[in-house]
């Protein structure tokens, strides 16, 4: 028997939409890529970012704000069932600026998209004293930054392994190391998988990341999606040096300083590079001094997932009825609004959130 819905793609947005459906009785089959599928989930930052989401797009921020509130909720039901802690904190996230001039510029779009928010859009800014009574170990060298109340993080692999195993726990089948192939829609999709498997379902997702700019043609999507690397450091396990996370240093709740953030455009290429990774360690020097003498464990490259404009694509296919687009490069961030939202709009639910705004006719 058919599921009634297949969702390609095991990454945390896949199963994000794959726990959601199944938490509202849908029979779900869950298609994983090959080891060599490049994975976001397994290298992001880990964050649960509400502030600079958006700034030139209101709706943007509406949406990534919901997920954030969303995600205490969602965290606790993960950890009941699975009995895996997230390691979620959500008290807080710097924006840390090294001039006074960049530090103003920042503030003035953040009053600007306050306003364009009615006001819902909490933040401070504290200059280099204020933001020491905060933050002991910042350095000399930051003016100031900017702390916005709706940020977080959370152990993404925690995340990963909670989901996969909830997923299960919920009944769904999950073949790994598929790669889809081919497609046919008649009373329903009938998808081939590289290995000869052959699928049948209802409904598909497609939550392939990077995989959506093969797979998306199959389906009726244009998905315009690309590639943008971004490398990583993280240091050895070291006493409590921040109290909050920032785009580009979080203290993991292993203890490691984890360092970021760089945006290159590559291609298909997640390697470290000499240049960038000292880079990123210089800048982090800059905010935190004592990180000079520290030891640097590992590196790596992982690339996001990103559309023209940045913002997600939610698309249902206007050629082949019942197949659906979810992709975007937070991941973490959304994945509350994946699990708890994206389903009602599937199902075509009188509440669910008018996603039009997000179509990748956009882009037309």
């Amino acid at each position: 028997m058919g599921a009634d819905y297949a969702v390609i793609g095991g990454g945390v947005v896949g199963l994000s939409v794959a726990w959601g459906l199944l938490a509202r009785g849908h029979r779900v089959t869950i298609l994983d890529g090959e080891d060599g599928t490049f994975r976001a989930s397994r290298g992001n930052f880990g964050l649960i970012w509400v502030q600079s989401k958006g700034l030139k797009a209101p709706h943007y921020a509406r949406w990534t704000q919901g997920s954030a509130a969303l995600w205490s909720d969602f965290s606790q039901d993960l950890a009941s069932a699975t009995g895996e802690s997230l390691s979620l904190t959500q008290n807080g996230g710097w924006d840390f600026h090294l001039t006074e001039e960049s530090l103003a510029a920042k503030v003035a779009q953040y009053e600007a998209l306050r306003a364009a928010l009615g006001g819902d859009y909490p933040f401070e800014v504290l200059g280099n004293n204020a933001l020491r009574r905060e933050e002991p170990e910042v350095g000399p060298r930051v003016a100031g930054a900017i702390l916005h109340h709706q940020d977080g993080h959370v152990n993404p692999l925690r995340l990963l392994r909670a989901l996969a195993a909830d997923v299960r726990r919920q009944g769904a089948t999950v073949h790994l190391n598929e790669r889809v192939t081919g497609v046919e829609a008649r009373d329903g999709f009938r998808l081939t998988c590289a290995s000869g498997r052959v699928v049948e379902a209802g409904r598909v997702v497609l939550c392939a990341g990077l995989g959506a700019m093969d797979l998306g043609p199959l389906f009726g999507f244009a998905a315009p999606v690309r590639p943008q690397r971004g490398q990583v450091l993280v240091t050895e396990k070291l006493p409590k040096m921040l109290n909050r996370p920032s785009g580009i240093l979080r203290q993991v709740d292993e203890g490691g300083i984890q360092i970021g953030d760089s945006k290159e455009e590559v291609g298909l290429d997640d390697g470290v590079t000499l240049d960038t990774a000292a880079g990123i360690a210089a800048r982090a020097i800059a905010v935190l001094p004592r990180l000079e003498k520290v030891q640097m464990l590992r590196a790596w490259g992982a690339l996001r997932i990103m559309s023209p404009d940045g913002l997600p694509i939610y698309q249902k296919s206007k050629t082949m009825p019942g197949a659906a687009l979810v992709t975007c490069h937070s991941g973490i961030t959304l994945a509350a609004a994946h699990a708890r939202l994206i389903p009602k709009w599937l199902d075509g639910d009188a509440d669910a959130p008018d996603l039009e705004v997000f179509s990748e006719t956009r882009f037309s």
